[in-house]
């Protein structure tokens, strides 16, 4: 760790656990290792160790907001509780800039007896904030909470979504520079987890947002790195969309992997940066029809490279099925390299058994430069009542025909995959991350993440009635 304008720093952190199999066995413990020393003996252990997290080192700075990824019993929230000084580490050190405000769990720092406003004054001095300043601030807390007349009474008679909303509240009135914030807003109604997400966006460009989230969409929206842990330890710090998707694939295969089946993930360390090309010449080929759709009628153009199966990014599935080409065609069946939002296409999935398939299914997804997923779909229902039993050397091809909808200006990129089994329970047989790549520009969208084509637009005077 080199710099000094970190906002948190945590360097060979690690947490460890004494396990007893029974009450007896911590009396033990307290006694006979230092009788056994006084005698000469070694001493014995009559715990099992277990470490909840163990050499974890990173750092974060100012305007970042960093995703915390991993499976429960990870070491994640263990994590969190030693970065916010309610945990002491057994080994490593933490350090912290500034004021740093946690929600690690619901009512964190609460007093159940104490009513929600006696906890707001008790939570805000422990923030180190007069108490003139938190009088002054007071309505505002209760206004972003609005919990109605129970800010007057115990916090004990609160549900859940109550708690969150005070606690929340009161973290967003401390000045903070750094906010950790541990799946809370998936406990809160629609109305409130946006404005604390309005809240989020505003802080980002001042201060370190440090976020912990089983929702993959939400890491991937918010965060521009993310940390995966597993069993404790760290497994990788990069880019969050890169991350949250290798950590997708992994937890496939190892859920997998319970069953029986082996499903690999392969990672290719490339350049992704780069404009994808085959043998160093660029395939964005210009369309003859460039001219009119950069006219007047269409201003939403879309460029498409050409799927090159030599510069996979990453892939992962079982291996019963081999995704040989990914392409956009026309209504009229033409390969797409330029087109516009609005028009007809077609998505084409080949791939060939390289075992014998029993209900195969074709997916895919559209995801935008962060990873978000934007729309998909799969075959599953088409053929869930008509099962295709495929032999090994078939040659498979899925289309998806629909209406391109119309695209903000940026960097998009298609999930091409093949499966078997059901809806909710099956093995990716090979699943090519972002397979197919396209860029929008001069898009008329302002607002939203797709926009749909409009028929008509018109503005209609009424007489008075």
């Amino acid at each position: 760790m080199s710099s000094d304008d970190f906002n948190i720093r945590v360097e060979g952190l690690g947490k460890r656990y004494e396990i007893y199999r029974q009450p007896a066995d911590r009396l033990r413990q307290m006694i006979l290792p230092k009788v056994q020393r006084l005698i000469g003996r070694k001493p014995r252990d009559y715990f099992k160790e277990f470490w909840a997290l163990r050499d974890v080192s990173f750092e974060t700075h100012r305007g970042e907001t960093v995703g915390i990824i991993g499976r429960n019993g990870s070491g994640k929230s263990t994590l969190l509780q030693m970065i916010c000084g309610t945990l002491h580490p057994t080994l490593g050190t933490t350090a912290i800039n500034g004021r740093i405000a946690a929600l690690l769990e619901l009512g964190a720092g609460f007093n159940p007896e104490f009513t929600g406003k006696e906890n707001v004054f008790l939570s805000g001095l422990l923030y180190g904030i007069p108490e003139q300043e938190l009088k002054k601030r007071y309505q505002s807390i209760v206004d972003f909470a609005d919990i109605g007349d129970f800010i007057d009474q115990p916090v004990k008679t609160y549900s859940s979504g109550m708690y969150v909303r005070l606690a929340f509240a009161i973290i967003t009135h401390v000045d903070a520079d750094t906010l950790v914030i541990d799946e809370a807003l998936s406990v809160g109604d629609v109305r409130f987890t946006q404005k604390c997400m309005r809240f989020l966006r505003n802080f980002q460009a001042k201060g370190t947002l440090l976020f912990v989230s089983h929702d993959p969409g939400a890491v991937i929206n918010l965060c521009q790195r993310a940390i995966w842990l597993d069993r404790g330890k760290m497994i990788v710090d990069g880019p969050a969309r890169d991350v949250v998707e290798r950590y997708l694939a992994e937890q496939h295969a190892a859920d997998r992997a319970e069953s029986g089946e082996l499903v690999t993930v392969k990672v290719a360390s490339v350049d992704q940066s780069a404009t994808p090309a085959r043998n160093g010449v660029p395939v964005d080929v210009i369309d003859p029809r460039r001219d009119q759709l950069n006219g007047k009628a269409s201003r939403n153009v879309i460029e498409i490279f050409e799927f090159d199966p030599e510069r996979i990014v990453s892939e992962y599935g079982a291996g019963a099925a081999h995704i040989t080409d990914v392409r956009l065609l026309d209504a009229e069946g033409r390969e797409l390299k330029l087109t516009t939002g609005g028009e007809i296409a077609d998505l084409v999935i080949d791939a060939e058994a390289m075992e014998t398939l029993q209900s195969p299914i074709f997916g895919f997804y559209v995801k935008d430069r962060l990873g978000q997923q934007l729309f998909g779909d799969n075959t599953y229902l088409s053929y869930r009542d008509a099962p295709i039993r495929v032999t090994p050397g078939t040659r498979l091809r899925a289309r998806f025909r629909f209406r391109l909808p119309v695209m903000p200006a940026g960097d998009y990129s298609i999930d091409a995959a093949i499966a078997t089994g059901e809806q909710n329970d099956h093995t990716q047989q090979h699943w090519i991350r972002d397979a197919l790549s396209f860029r929008a520009s001069d898009s008329t969208m302002r607002h939203g993440l797709i926009g749909i084509p409009m028929h008509k637009i018109e503005i209609e005077q009424l007489e008075a009635q």
